[in-house]
Formats: structure tokens, C-alpha cells, sequence
């Protein structure tokens, strides 16, 4: 199966099947929140050890005939975790309903925790008791489907994490702030790009900072568990449970220690750390000053005192944790309020030492409704204890509160492409011209290849076929006009007054020979231009002019969407046409099922081509988008979105580190650049959320009455 590019369907339906055995029953978010991830964990080891399993055995040593039998050291060096034969969920999977399965699974844990001295204690067990049999055996069912018995890499990881993001989104566990949102963790990761070190997280919740540092060292093509050590510090033991669950899925470990950060430093990483990341809680003014303010994690004081001797705001007792943990050359990346940056009094003192120390480096704002727990914007901050000595003086501020992608009506997030863009600018930031020029070069790439799995059949799909979609539309709308000639040769002709299935008929007619002579053009285009891309010089200059000569083949991606759209529609308004005007189906030439099948196959190649057609346009807007605002692959002030501000301008400006302070107001966009298709898929998702939203309230008006006996 396709992995990653059908991952979303695959997540969306799992939890919906979990969600609908919750609905079913008796139990809380809350409730069925641990349960739920338990299954996942187990689901996703048994994932990794079966494809572990067949990579260990092939190198299994031999002695007289007999293969050494396998043991947990042999996955210990795969990050993957032995599993007993109990433990292994097709076993669990397979139990008839007579045996007792809340049982069996928290004996499969204990097994687990019995091999592992770092889950003892961690995974779910009592738990299951709460659930009833028949349940506990749908909700193994549905998280065993076909399609994931056969996965590699991180699949089964990345649903956990998706299950994290939907409980989170419920507030199924300490109101949800448990979990950061894994576009804006991906990003702080990238840009901290970590190699090797202490990775410290004094505000960790379920680990996803670990996880992500742990996916950039592996897209270095090096092995986590030997580059980097995890420390992690948390308050909540239910949580702490989460995160080493999350490590353990993704073959990590770490020592994650429950404490009040504000008051204990158990790991005592004091200008010891490599990396800090964090997402720490928000505008707390409970923390008791006299307890900390001797502190050595508050190297600039504290931020300032109320008379009920509370630090009046503690966003600045975590700013200067994170600082002081960093070693002479460490890094912190980390997610704050947007009023710490422009706070005023003792806040603003402590802002000014920080500056002072030349060692801010990056300042981003991000805009509301990126977190499910609120929905004020927020800020990520980025600081560098080893920053060049030209930028020293100066601290890059990007204002990206216009880059977003709406995923449902209350959450957005980053586009993988959105991250790289943002990601981008670092780089030029950081003189690394080389990672902008290769993506690209990569979106000029991705453009070429999908306008070339519309035509080409050297494009093999996962069937082993060889899908022409554009081609094959064209194709299977002339086969339809053929079917239903017999038909309409029965029907009278009107000499003056066109008959509605005439006009149809015409228009289908002219609207498919234009179709076909455009689509004939851009197969021409393409082979044109995979023959210019095979020469293609990947310097600056020529690569902005590969983004002009592709954008033809963009808009003519677009007027080919608009033109199946229309010609499939003309066809279904034909075949209505002829069968409720003028009762086709009672004829004999009029063959439903053929009509039908034809209707359908047409249908999928138009779905398959707007599908590839739709990514051409996506993928050329990325390259145009960067190259429109770097002309010459170098850091330069974009209005409104980019600008590298000097200490100077930062002191005129009350020390402020807000970036929408200094790039000034994004220039309007022109109607011409309005992008009509994102605009309705945005309306799609509204709607969407408003029907699944009406749906479970009508579900709930249904329970509470039943209960009140109405």
C-alpha cells in the first residue's frame, strides 16, 4: 500500500471507530482517553517487532543445523521492543468472546513492563477492567485493519501521535495541554536542527519535543538513541505515563523525572543542556517568589513580585529557566505567550538583559486557534548561546500570522510545505543558500513529476497499472457518447428548436475536442519540460527562470481541472436528460449497466487527474512563493513578513521582541492572486466540522432524553 500519502484516511478512520465504541457506551473521554493509547502502543510495538523480527532472522547466527533463538537484546538494537507470545496483538486479536480479555491484555502489558524496567509502572492495565468484553474486542478489531499488517517506518508512530492530537483536542486529560501540536513542534525542532547532545524539555507533557528531535537526527541518516539524551521534567504522572509511551513507540528513551519545575531542578542541567524545547504553561502568577528567587536558573532576577509575594507573571521565570539551562554553544527553542514579548515593569527589565546578551537569535509569530487548548496566538522564541559574531547585534523576526492551513473550523496548522518556506528563511538567515536553492529545485521537481502522472504511463501507480487519468478521462467520455449513440439516433431531430438533448449533445461534443487539443498541448509541455529539467542548472538564476517556464504548465493544470469538471457535468446532465425527458431506460438500445460502469470509470480517471492536476499549480505556487520574496537566495525585509532588526531598533522600540512591531504591514493582496480553490476547500472544512458537531449533539439530546424517560 501507498504509505504516508494515505496515512490521514487511515488515522481519520481509526479513531473514528474508537470514538464510536466511546459514544456507545458508558464512558467519559476521560475515561476511555488511557484504555484507547494503551492499545495504540501495544498496536504499534507489535508493528515494529514483526518487521524487526523478519530483519533480525535473516542474520540469526547458526549452530550445527539449529538458529539461536531470539531475545530482547535483538530488538533492544533495533529500538524495538520484544513481545512475549501474549503480547503480540494478533493474539489478542484472535480471542474467542468466552475468554476474558480485559485479562489478557493486562497481562500482555505486565510482560512488557516485566522486560522493560523504564514501562514498569507506565502502561495501562487496571484500566481495561472498566471496559466490557464485546468493546474491548471491537476496539481491537478496529485498530488491527488489513492495510496496517503490511506498513514500514513510523506509520503506526504517527497515528499515536494522531490519537494524542484528537484526545487533546477532547481535553480527554488534563485539559488537554498535554499535547503541542506536532507542526508547531516539527518546526522548533528544524530550526534548532539538533546533531547530538543533552535534549531537555522542563515542561515535556506527552514528549513530542523528544520525538521530533529524534526525527531530525534520523533525517541526518543518524541513529537517535546513540546522538542524542532526553531529559524531561513534568508535574502530572498520568502524563509522564503519556510521554514515556510516546518514546517507547518510537523506539526512544528518557529520563523524565516528576516535579514542579518551578521549585526542582532533579536533573541539574544548568549551563549543561545542548538543546531546550518547551511549551510551557501560560501567564501562571501562582509561583511563589520567595521560593525561587534565589534560584540559579534566573540569571536576570525576577521578573517582578505582587504584594501576595507571587511572581506577578511567570512567562518570564520559564524564559529564564530556558536560558539557563543552555551550555556556551546550546540552543533552546520553546512556545510563549505573544504578551511576553512586549511586556512591561520587572517583565521588561529581564527582556532587555536577555537582548543584552546578544543571545536571542529568532523571534516567530504564529496567529490564534494553533493550539486546542487556546486560542490566543503565540509566539516562538529561539535563542542561540553561539550565534555568529555578525548577528550578534541583531535578531531575526518573522511575522508568520498569515501562514496557515485550516484544518477544522476551530484548529490550523502548517502545510509540510508552509514548515520548509518558514524554514527556508533560517536558512538564508544562517547563510545556508544551498538547503533554499535545493527546495527549490524540489518544487520545480514535484511540479514536472505530477503534471507527468496525468499523461505518462511510465508513472506506475500501486497496482502495478499504468494510469493515464487525463487521457483515459478523455477517452472514457468519447467511449460514454458512443454508448449512448443508439439511444439518441432513436430520437427525433427538430429542425428549428433544438432539442435539450441536442444541446447537451453539441456542447458535450465541443467542449471535449477542445479538451482533447489542450490536453494533447500539455502532454507537450510536459515532455518539453522533463527534457529541460534534465539540464537544468540548479544555481539562483536559472532556477528562477525554471519557475517562470513552469508557470504555463500551472495555469494550464488549472483550465484543465475547470475543463473535466465541465465536461463530466455536461455528460451526467445528458444521460439525466434522456432518462427522465425521455424515458430511456424503457428503450432497448439504452444499456443502464454499460452507461453506468463507463459513467463510473470516467468518473474515478477525472477524480485521479483534478487529484495530480491540483498538485502542479501547489507545488509551482511554492517555488514562485519563495522566489517572489528572495530574489537573489538571500535574507532580505519582506513588508509585513520578514525583517532583520539590530539591538538599536529593539531599544527604541521598549525592548519589545514582537515581530509585527518591525516588518510593518503586509502590501494588499491583488483579486488576480486570490486563491478561489483554498478559499472553498476552507468552506469545505467549516461545513464539514458544523455537520460531525450537529451529529454528535443530536446524539447527545437523544441519550440525555432517553435518560429523563421522554
Amino acid at each position: 500500500m501507498a504509505q504516508l500519502e494515505h496515512i490521514e484516511a487511515i488515522e481519520k478512520r481509526l479513531w473514528s471507530a474508537a470514538d464510536t465504541l466511546r459514544a456507545n457506551s458508558n464512558y467519559a473521554s476521560n475515561e476511555y482517553f488511557m484504555p484507547v493509547m494503551g492499545l495504540v502502543f501495544l498496536r504499534h510495538a507489535y508493528s515494529r517487532y514483526l518487521m524487526m523480527k523478519e530483519k533480525i532472522e535473516v542474520n540469526l547466527p547458526s549452530r550445527g543445523g539449529k538458529t539461536r533463538e531470539l531475545t530482547k537484546e535483538d530488538f533492544s538494537q533495533q529500538s524495538a521492543i520484544f513481545l512475549q507470545p501474549n503480547a503480540q496483538f494478533d493474539t489478542l486479536v484472535s480471542l474467542p468472546d468466552s475468554v476474558d480479555r480485559a485479562k489478557a491484555i493486562i497481562e500482555a502489558m505486565e510482560s512488557i513492563e516485566a522486560d522493560y524496567e523504564n514501562l514498569r509502572g507506565v502502561l495501562p492495565k487496571n484500566e481495561y477492567q472498566e471496559l466490557d468484553n464485546e468493546v474491548l474486542g471491537q476496539l481491537l478489531r478496529a485498530l488491527n485493519p488489513d492495510e496496517l499488517k503490511k506498513i514500514s517506518g513510523d506509520v503506526f508512530g504517527r497515528i499515536y501521535e494522531y490519537f494524542l492530537t484528537r484526545f487533546a483536542d477532547q481535553k480527554a486529560h488534563d485539559g488537554g495541554e498535554f499535547f503541542t501540536p506536532i507542526s508547531i513542534v516539527s518546526l522548533i525542532a528544524h530550526v534548532l536542527d539538533p546533531e547530538s547532545g543533552t535534549v531537555i524539555d522542563p515542561a515535556c507533557g506527552s514528549g513530542g519535543m523528544f520525538v521530533q528531535s529524534a526525527r531530525i537526527v534520523e533525517e541526518h541518516g543518524q541513529s537517535p538513541t546513540e546522538r542524542l539524551t532526553f531529559r524531561g521534567l513534568e508535574k502530572n504522572a498520568t502524563t509522564i505515563r503519556l510521554a514515556k509511551m510516546n518514546l517507547a513507540v518510537h523506539g526512544l528513551e528518557g529520563d523524565i523525572q516528576k516535579a514542579i519545575t518551578y521549585y526542582e531542578d532533579p536533573h541539574e542541567l544548568v549551563g549543561k543542556a545542548d538543546y531546550v524545547m518547551a511549551n510551557p504553561p501560560f501567564n501562571v502568577d501562582e509561583i511563589d517568589a520567595d521560593k525561587i528567587k534565589n534560584d540559579p536558573r534566573l540569571p536576570f532576577g525576577l521578573p517582578g513580585v505582587n504584594k501576595k509575594d507571587k511572581v506577578s507573571n511567570g512567562n518570564y521565570v520559564w524564559i529564564s529557566y530556558f536560558y539557563s539551562y543552555l551550555s556556551e554553544k546550546g540552543r533552546a527553542g520553546f512556545v510563549m505567550s505573544s504578551q511576553a514579548s512586549s511586556a512591561g515593569g520587572g517583565e521588561a527589565k529581564v527582556r532587555q538583559k536577555l537582548v543584552e546578551t546578544g543571545d536571542v537569535d529568532v523571534m516567530v509569530s504564529i496567529r490564534s486557534n494553533f493550539f486546542y487548548t487556546r486560542s490566543v496566538p503565540c509566539e516562538l522564541w529561539f535563542l542561540n548561546r553561539d550565534k555568529p559574531k555578525e548577528y550578534c547585534d541583531k535578531v531575526l523576526m518573522i511575522d508568520a500570522r498569515n501562514v496557515y492551513r485550516k484544518v477544522t473550523r476551530k484548529i490550523y496548522d502548517f502545510s509540510p510545505e508552509q514548515e520548509q518556506n518558514l524554514l527556508a528563511i533560517v536558512w538564508l538567515y544562517r547563510g545556508e543558500t544551498e538547503r533554499y536553492l535545493d527546495l527549490v529545485s524540489s518544487y520545480c521537481k514535484r511540479t514536472i513529476d505530477q503534471a507527468a502522472v496525468c499523461v505518462e504511463a511510465e508513472v506506475k501507480s500501486d497496482a502495478g497499472d499504468n494510469p493515464w487519468p487525463l487521457i483515459d478521462f478523455s477517452a472514457g467520455i468519447l467511449s460514454l457518447m458512443k454508448s449512448l449513440e443508439p439511444f439518441l439516433n432513436t430520437l427525433p431531430q427538430e429542425l428549428d428548436i433544438p432539442g435539450p438533448h441536442e444541446v447537451l449533445r453539441n456542447e458535450l461534443t465541443i467542449s471535449r475536442e477542445g479538451f482533447q487539443l489542450d490536453v494533447e498541448a500539455f502532454v507537450n509541455s510536459c515532455s518539453e519540460q522533463r527534457v529541460a529539467w534534465e539540464k537544468q542548472d540548479t544555481g539562483n538564476g536559472e532556477l528562477k527562470k525554471a519557475v517562470v517556464r513552469l508557470a504555463p504548465i500551472a495555469e494550464a493544470s488549472r483550465d484543465l481541472i475547470k475543463q473535466t469538471d465541465l465536461i463530466y457535468k455536461l455528460a451526467c446532465r445528458l444521460i439525466e436528460t434522456c432518462e427522465k425527458e425521455y424515458n430511456a431506460k424503457a428503450s432497448d438500445v439504452w444499456m443502464s449497466r454499460d452507461i453506468k460502469r463507463t459513467c463510473k470509470l470516467a468518473d474515478d480517471n477525472r477524480a485521479l487527474a483534478v487529484e495530480h492536476l491540483k498538485q502542479v499549480r501547489y507545488f509551482w505556487k511554492q517555488a514562485h512563493w519563495l522566489t517572489e520574496r528572495f530574489p537573489e537566495a538571500k535574507l532580505c525585509d519582506v513588508e509585513g513578513f520578514v525583517k532583520l532588526v539590530d539591538i538599536k531598533e529593539i531599544e527604541a522600540n521598549d525592548w519589545s521582541l514582537t515581530p509585527g512591531r518591525y516588518v510593518g504591514v503586509a502590501p494588499e493582496q491583488e483579486d488576480d492572486d486570490f486563491d478561489f480553490e483554498e478559499a472553498l476547500r476552507e468552506i469545505h472544512v467549516e461545513l464539514q466540522d458544523l455537520n460531525n458537531e450537529s451529529v454528535t449533539l443530536a446524539a447527545t439530546i437523544k441519550k440525555n432524553f432517553e435518560e429523563l424517560g421522554v
